[in-house]
């Protein structure tokens, strides 16, 4: 199904290309960084900072733009997007922007057009919460982290 969003191109976005997808079959578009021409951003190993993208949009109501890392920064550079994913909410209209980190060991330099991250518009469904004095059972019961292999926490303890 497609979604209309419609975004607006602020200054600093001047002659960046749109997000967009880079297949017929991908799920999230790219988003580029928004800096002046010239100027580059160098992360050190264990800096993080906020990446203008030059865009505001509109989701749709009943949806949620998620802010998620590229898989070869990743790999190749341990870029990160630190909230991952970001919600941008329906109701938000200022600039997207985007909060690398870098947890590699090498200095990662953002550039005008570099594409940092991928967003993907998904829909939200809303909970109308009740207080209850007790929960229904499950199997897995109050069970945390780990608690689901193959041996039982206390097991292992």
């Amino acid at each position: 199904m497609t979604q209309i969003v419609k975004l607006r191109r602020l200054p600093h976005g001047e002659g960046l290309e749109l997000p967009a997808y880079a297949t017929a079959a991908a799920a999230g578009f790219d988003l580029s960084a928004a800096l002046d021409d010239g100027a580059a951003y160098h992360l050190a190993p264990g800096e993080r900072r906020m990446i203008p993208t030059g865009f505001a949009f509109e989701v749709p109501p009943g949806h949620e733009m998620q802010v998620r890392p590229r898989s070869g920064h990743a790999l190749k550079a341990g870029i990160m997007v630190v909230n991952s994913p970001g919600t941008i909410d329906s109701d938000y209209r200022g600039e997207v922007q985007v909060i690398l980190y870098n947890s590699g060991d090498q200095p990662f330099t953002v550039t005008r057009g570099l594409r940092i991250a991928q967003g993907v518009i998904a829909p939200v469904e809303r909970a109308e919460f009740v207080l209850a004095d007790e929960l229904g059972q499950t199997g897995r019961g109050a069970g945390g982290f780990g608690s689901t292999g193959s041996e039982s926490l206390a097991e292992r303890l």
